[in-house]
């Protein structure tokens, strides 16, 4: 048992809680890197952090050591990095399993030939008090490489994502009928969208971020309040099902695609159908618009635009 685990076992659960709430907090406030540092690279604190309040509150943790006047080292700073980079890329299991810390971090960090980070490998290997099958090699996608964070929480195939224009909550949408709202930064999903019948193809949010437009399998768009998760109305006149939308820059309107061959523009602010727009002669797959918002551009399995 390390020293940290030792003096976590002889306090109160309040005192032990408060401790892995405030202490790294502490510790930057008070520019004490070395111990900091210290804290950040012991497997004790970070498994007891994990159990106790979460893994997002544990990777926020890394971030206080990036502060420039409390890392000692470049090379420190990026191995804690790499410590994070590890726990945030497995985000999405520690949420729903904890007791899977000590393969992530093996399968994340054991390539590293950084003595710390082995160090907290070991730690972690010894924490283990039954039979357990330990990589030789890292088998899992390296710490920051490849994706940062996965989002898991769809049931079926994710058919489309849009990115709100302040950047900080994205929207998917499913082939299980409903849409999500995520965190970009914790990757938190936010709420779920639920209303339409059938798969969610496609989804665009409006240039002010507050509300999104989706087009479905059932032939229709719904319009959301993407703050709420309200379902504000229904756009229905497709007699297909709805592949494609785009909302204009001022947010006024939105065209829709359709496997029925034609787009439809709509009002948003009522859910009107303004005009159908006539032409293709097979399914239309995407459409985008001007940023004039005067002119639209339409895809088909027509071979044309």
């Amino acid at each position: 048992m390390g020293k940290f685990k030792e003096r976590l076992g002889k306090m109160s659960p309040q005192k032990r809680l408060y401790a892995l709430e405030t202490l790294p907090g502490h510790l930057a406030e008070s520019v004490q890197g070395e111990r900091l540092h210290q804290l950040l690279t012991d497997f004790d604190f970070i498994e007891a952090k994990l159990d106790a309040i979460g893994v997002q509150a544990l990777i926020e943790d890394y971030d206080l050591a990036r502060v420039s006047d409390v890392l000692l080292s470049e090379g420190q700073g990026k191995m804690l990095k790499l410590i994070q980079g590890g726990i945030r890329k497995s985000a999405h299991v520690l949420d729903s399993d904890k007791t899977q810390l000590v393969e992530h971090l093996w399968g994340r960090l054991l390539d590293f030939e950084v003595p710390q980070i082995q160090g907290i490998l070991e730690q972690a290997r010894q924490s283990k008090d039954s039979v357990w099958l330990r990589p030789l090699r890292g088998n899992l996608e390296r710490a920051n490489e490849g994706a940062l964070r996965t989002l898991a929480g769809h049931s079926d195939s994710v058919r489309a994502v849009a990115i709100a224009p302040d950047g900080k909550t994205a929207i998917s949408a499913s082939d299980d009928n409903t849409l999500k709202i995520w965190d970009t930064e914790t990757g938190t999903e936010l709420r779920t969208l639920s209303g339409h019948s059938n798969s969610v193809l496609a989804v665009a949010i409006a240039p002010d971020g507050k509300t999104a437009i989706s087009a479905s399998d059932d032939n229709t768009l719904k319009i959301w309040d993407t703050e709420t998760g309200t379902e504000l109305r229904t756009l229905t006149g497709h007699t297909d099902p709805v592949r494609a939308v785009a909302i204009a820059p001022d947010g006024k309107t939105a065209i829709s695609g359709s496997w029925d061959k034609t787009l439809k523009i709509w009002d948003t602010k009522t859910g009107t159908e303004l005009r159908t727009l006539t032409g293709h002669t097979d399914l239309v797959r995407a459409v985008a618009i001007a940023l004039d918002g005067k002119t639209a551009i339409s895809a088909s399995y027509d071979n044309t635009l």
